[in-house]
């Protein structure tokens, strides 16, 4: 039975009108690149040391050196030097509450939606018709407590090819440009994501990709 707190209506859709710890829908312009960066590669850190101490897998893991490609890079163990897939990580901290009113036909609703910086995800596409590999991106999902339960944080995870349908499908019906706040400019470059576009939790799969 779901906690008296969160009012499942259907698959990751619970109902944040009778939510009792509803999350805080107004946005305080306040985004801090450098730490949301340096949250991110802590995960990015777990996922390899996850890969290279399973000696089960017959595949190692590297942090990526190819300016704009995924985080990670899989290499078979045989070969040492044969790629063979790619994974970005990305960490979901903040729930988009107003995603109806401002996306009202993206078809999602707050606690299923999940956001990827859109000019990183058409990159991700490039590189997945350059390279022909496997190319997943796994997000990390956090202070979401109506999904998470008593748990910490859940994986999700997509092949980009898939991720493109979705895309082609909703086109900018998905696509949300912010207003730029505190926090975005780091050393004089502006590097915080203002255009994002949103999956749902639904649309992806649960876990770590390949069995990790």
């Amino acid at each position: 039975m779901e906690p008296l707190l969160y009012e499942h209506l259907h698959g990751f859709v619970y109902n944040c009108n009778t939510c009792l710890t509803r999350c805080d829908a107004k946005s305080k312009l306040q985004y801090h690149f450098g730490a949301d960066a340096a949250f991110s590669e802590r995960f990015e850190n777990y996922l390899i040391n996850r890969i290279n101490q399973n000696t089960a897998l017959p595949f190692t893991a590297q942090k990526t050196t190819q300016p704009g490609y995924p985080d990670i890079a899989l290499y078979q163990k045989t070969t040492g030097n044969n790629c063979i897939a790619f994974i970005e990580v990305k960490v979901q901290t903040r729930t988009f509450m107003t995603i109806q009113n401002h996306l009202p036909q993206a078809n999602l609703y707050p606690s299923e939606t999940i956001a990827l910086n859109q000019s990183d995800l058409l990159r991700y596409f490039t590189i997945k018709e350059q390279t022909q590999l496997p190319l997943f991106i796994a997000w990390a999902l956090l202070n979401r407590p109506c999904v998470l339960k008593t748990e910490k944080v859940q994986y999700y995870h997509q092949e980009a090819d898939l991720l493109q349908q979705i895309f082609r499908h909703y086109q900018n019906l998905r696509r949300f440009r912010r207003q730029s706040g505190q926090g975005d400019v780091v050393e004089g470059q502006h590097k915080g994501v203002v255009v994002n576009y949103h999956f749902s939790l639904s649309e992806l799969v649960p876990g770590l990709p390949l069995g990790l």
